[in-house]
């Protein structure tokens, strides 16, 4: 018991795998999830008519997903938001990123402007970018982005923005949550300068306690709707169901489909979101999501002490799968490097997800960032002891021998005077007047090990 204790405490903490925005693969395998999906995929089997076509004689094409998914999923929505939620507002799509994608490309032009916030979820440069539109930033603050700084951006734009893109709750990668009054001038903003507003909500859901905020839609107004609130089942039951939807007033709405490939193939997850509809209105996707959010509220309570501990002063998000921090000498997770237009403006901080990583995991990854010091001086200790042992050896085995070493507390060699045979560096030299040691030795204790020590002083004294 006692050596485990000993061996526990000597070892080295390893680096661990911070930068990827997974869920534990135990999120993804435990036996009641995996029995509430073969309940809905069995249960899937008896709408294949639906699930497996373009469209049914009643509703047309499912350009905007199945009637009755939407229908499902706006059932769920109202339900965690405490506010009905349309299913004429819900559009299906492949997740979040297809929802921001097509939201850019049906409503913006190249050569546009687009606004962020600094920092932002970088990967949604590259879509923007991707559209040909120019890219500007704006700060974030404790209470979400600094609307007089976007609306200053206007102003100077004259009419050029055209999109805002903001990650409004459980900011990635900064954790921050808008603020209800923020919100309100966003939307006079963008009816004000004529923008839409894309609203990246993918962690909505993803909750530790009580968010305080709906999703930016609840603040839109209908008769000159403006945003664009995309959500995601990728962060709730995993990213490899890439279902997720877009919801906006049908105004706005209506057109997303009429991007090529929907035209074209019609909406690419009406299989996928058939599959997850008895998951929904079963009342299990609920009960997962309370699963799931409880267990992340775990890890990332244990990451905040333990980044604490090691000194260290991280965010503590409402929700979400990510830690954001200024980092102090050594880094872990993903740089901070890239999440804003000025590449190099976060490159001293640190993005850290809790969610890929077990309990042990995480406390050996922080351990790790903050073992340095203790490190070093474990290594020192161990090299110190090491070398005393070897001292100690040399003094005693010259002693043997028949000679009169000096005992040091410390370094790399052993000084004597030399009776007959040498061995070692000889003194000559070690002084100003050349010859004045040359009957010394100086003897290294450092390089060879036991045997070779006592070998060659039995050489010496043969």
């Amino acid at each position: 018991m006692a050596d485990s204790a000993v061996a526990k405490k000597a070892r080295v903490p390893q680096a661990q795998d911070f930068i990827k925005g997974w869920p534990n693969t135990d999120l993804l395998t435990y036996p009641q999830l995996k029995e509430d999906l073969k309940t809905s995929f069995e249960a899937f089997l008896n709408e294949t008519a639906h699930g497996l076509n373009y469209g049914d004689k009643e509703n047309g094409a499912y350009n905007l997903g199945t009637p009755d998914f939407r229908q499902a999923l706006a059932t769920f929505l109202s339900e965690q938001y405490g506010k009905p939620c349309d299913w004429n507002t819900l559009m299906a799509t492949g997740g979040s990123s297809m929802g921001t994608d097509i939201c850019v490309r049906m409503y913006s032009k190249h050569g546009d402007y687009a606004v962020f916030e600094a920092p932002t979820y970088y990967l949604a440069h590259t879509m923007m970018r991707d559209a040909g539109l120019n890219l500007l930033e704006v700060p974030i603050q404790e209470d979400g982005m600094d609307m007089d700084a976007l609306e200053a951006v206007c102003k100077e734009q004259s009419g050029k923005v055209k999109l805002v893109y903001t990650v409004p709750v459980h900011h990635n990668p900064a954790g921050i949550t808008m603020s209800n009054p923020k919100r309100e001038r966003l939307l006079k903003l963008a009816k004000q300068y004529d923008f839409k507003i894309i609203a990246d909500e993918a962690y909505q859901l993803l909750n530790f306690g009580p968010s305080g905020v709906l999703p930016l839609f609840y603040h839109d107004d209908p008769t000159d709707p403006r945003v664009f609130s995309v959500g995601t089942l990728s962060k709730l039951i995993g990213p490899g169901t890439k279902v997720g939807w877009v919801q906006a007033y049908p105004a706005i709405l209506k057109p997303l489909p009429d991007i090529g490939f929907i035209n074209s193939g019609n909406n690419p997850v009406i299989f996928a979101s058939s599959t997850l509809k008895q998951f929904i209105t079963s009342g299990n996707l609920a009960k997962h999501v309370a699963h799931v959010s409880a267990d992340l509220a775990k890890k990332k309570n244990l990451m905040v002490e333990e980044l604490k501990k090691a000194g260290l002063e991280p965010n503590n998000p409402g929700g979400g799968y990510f830690v954001w921090l200024k980092a102090k000498g050594k880094t872990t997770g993903r740089s901070g490097k890239g999440m804003s237009l000025e590449n190099d403006a976060f490159a001293d901080y640190m993005r850290l997800c809790f969610a890929w990583l077990n309990e042990e995991e995480i406390v050996e990854g922080i351990e790790y960032l903050s073992g340095d010091g203790f490190n070093a001086q474990l290594t020192a200790v161990r090299a110190a002891l090491d070398l005393a042992k070897k001292k100690n050896l040399m003094v005693e085995e010259l002693k043997k021998a028949g000679l009169e070493p000096n005992n040091p507390g410390g370094g790399y060699f052993v000084w004597l005077k030399a009776k007959g045979k040498t061995t070692g560096r000889s003194g000559k030299g070690m002084s100003l007047e050349n010859d004045a040691f040359a009957d010394y030795m100086r003897l290294c204790f450092a390089w060879l090990n036991e045997e070779e020590i006592v070998e060659g002083i039995e050489y010496l004294s043969a």
